[in-house]
């Protein structure tokens, strides 16, 4: 095409024919700007690093050099302690202000009080420990306990009296019902905790002589195993063997007088020590409740006054059966063994006695600890059962027993209905008091036709009850005072009950 004579150059590539390379030509530019800045972002946070790593680094030299200069402080404070003068300096300084020298004596006071506290604290981690065959820890623990007493009228044990008889009183003291203890910890079984415990006192008699006041009277006392523990400890369950009270009277009232016999022994305490292999469970309630269930197997001793004649074990073993009990319970908390709790017990053992008369000891308990208000607390368990004289209670028998003309027995296993309840006020961490009443009855009609004039003491005895009131104070953790008044009444079959009254004193130091 011509114009005025003049020709137009037509463009080497149209736009629309350019466009295609265009786009190809700025295609792969655009993905390269993220790339960019990404690497720059990595860059600035590895700077950053960088510069927290030196910081922290000279943060550590510098808390390293306030370490070494108060070092060396503390070791001229404890040179100049030593030398017992003060530093001088090589350049004369002008004398302290009667303020700066007072303030420098303060501190030289602190230092030495802070220095003879670690020295006792690294005294009592030096001291030589007890060595045990595993090799895991043990900790030998005791109550030395001094007991003194006065007794109105006669009773069956002057320190450790537990029923009363007609008679003149009794006073003196006794350091038999001091304990020694011993604790160990052992191995991670079956992802259970394990540890043991064993308490003995120096309250052993020999059998021949329960009731022999020359015998107590005299130094010569045997050493008692009182109870002891072995337990496997997951987090809701225990499996344990023992030597200690039934289960289904897991509470005792609070003495320092009453150790050897535990308060309310024979007067509604189910207390006799006997051994059980069982097992305890937990199941979580809502809040901080439990659900705790108990059973275990139970070998229950011949009471006191049941034997008729020697034996080659006792009347539960002569049975060839194992006792059983088991125990359910509400409790407040499953890790504070103070917290209120609420529970039914079950017992039953199968026995044969001596004369070859059998009969089933059973009993059905309910158990209670309940916080209330005034900081008051109130402890008890209370029973109804057949021949619990094993166990602590039925009057120091099982049966009763008359024997007939033709040398065989009369026989009859005795009902009882007993129980205890203790109300306690503590007054911070040192000073309580405690106040209890126990009964222990044995049904009279079950008894009276077995009784005879002229039989020993537990024989005869229908009824038991004792009331206690006592204070315990303890200055320290490792001392312990207590007043105590005690008044016990026995009733025979027959007469009069006869009473006492027990006025005690005890003074403990634990260790």
């Amino acid at each position: 095409m011509r114009r005025h004579g003049h020709s137009v150059a037509r463009p080497f590539l149209s736009w629309g024919a350019a466009s295609p390379l265009l786009l190809v030509l700025l295609w792969p530019a655009r993905p390269l700007h993220p790339q960019v800045a990404d690497q720059q972002t990595l860059a600035q946070k590895v700077q950053q690093l960088t510069d927290a790593m030196a910081r922290t680094q000279s943060q550590l030299e510098e808390s390293q050099r306030q370490l070494e200069e108060m070092r060396h402080q503390l070791d001229a404070l404890r040179l100049q302690m030593q030398q017992g003068t003060p530093s001088t300096t090589a350049t004369s300084t002008p004398a302290p202000s009667a303020n700066a020298s007072t303030s420098s004596s303060s501190t030289i006071d602190d230092i030495r009080e802070r220095q003879a506290m670690q020295e006792a604290q690294i005294a009592t981690h030096e001291q030589t420990k007890v060595e045990s065959e595993s090799k895991y820890p043990v900790k030998i623990t005791g109550l030395l306990l001094l007991n003194g007493f006065a007794n109105s009228g006669a009773v069956d044990m002057p320190s450790t009296p537990t029923a009363t008889l007609p008679g003149g009183g009794t006073t003196g003291a006794s350091v038999r019902q001091t304990i020694l203890g011993f604790d160990a910890r052992g191995p991670h079984l079956f992802g259970a905790q394990s540890s043991a415990d064993l308490r003995v006192d120096f309250d052993g008699t020999p059998a021949s002589t329960t009731t022999s006041t020359s015998y107590y009277n005299s130094n010569a006392t045997l050493l008692r195993l009182r109870t002891a523990h072995a337990r496997l400890q997951w987090n809701h369950t225990e499996a344990f063997f023992s030597l200690d009270r039934p289960i289904i009277n897991p509470d005792t009232p609070s003495s320092l007088t009453a150790v050897a016999e535990p308060a309310l022994a024979w007067s509604g305490n189910l207390y006799s020590w006997n051994p059980q292999l069982g097992m305890t469970h937990d199941i979580d309630l809502p809040g901080s409740h439990a659900l705790r269930l108990q059973a275990a197997l139970i070998d229950p001793g011949d009471a006191p006054a049941s034997a008729v004649i020697a034996s080659s074990g006792s009347a539960a073993e002569s049975s060839r059966y194992p006792g059983l009990e088991a125990r359910i319970a509400l409790v407040g908390s499953r890790t504070d063994e103070d917290s209120n709790h609420i529970g039914f017990g079950g017992y039953f053992s199968p026995h044969l006695s001596s004369i070859g008369r059998s009969f089933d000891s059973w009993a059905g308990t309910l158990d209670a600890r309940l916080h209330l208000p005034l900081k008051l607390e109130a402890t008890g368990s209370f029973y109804r059962g057949l021949g619990l004289g094993g166990l602590g209670g039925g009057g120091y028998k099982d049966f009763a027993y008359t024997e007939k003309p033709d040398g065989s027995y009369y026989f009859r296993a005795l009902n009882d209905v007993g129980g205890w309840i203790e109300l306690k006020r503590r007054f911070g961490q040192r000073f309580e008091t405690n106040a209890a009443l126990g009964i222990d009855n044995v049904f009279a009609n079950d008894l009276r036709r077995y009784s005879f004039t002229g039989a020993p003491l537990y024989l005869n005895l229908a009824r038991n009850r004792t009331f206690t009131g006592n204070i315990i104070y303890s200055p320290s953790a490792y001392l312990l005072f207590s007043i105590e008044y005690r008044r016990l009444n026995s009733w025979q079959l027959s007469g009069p009950a006869a009473g006492a009254n027990v006025t005690g004193v005890a003074v403990g130091y634990k260790f």
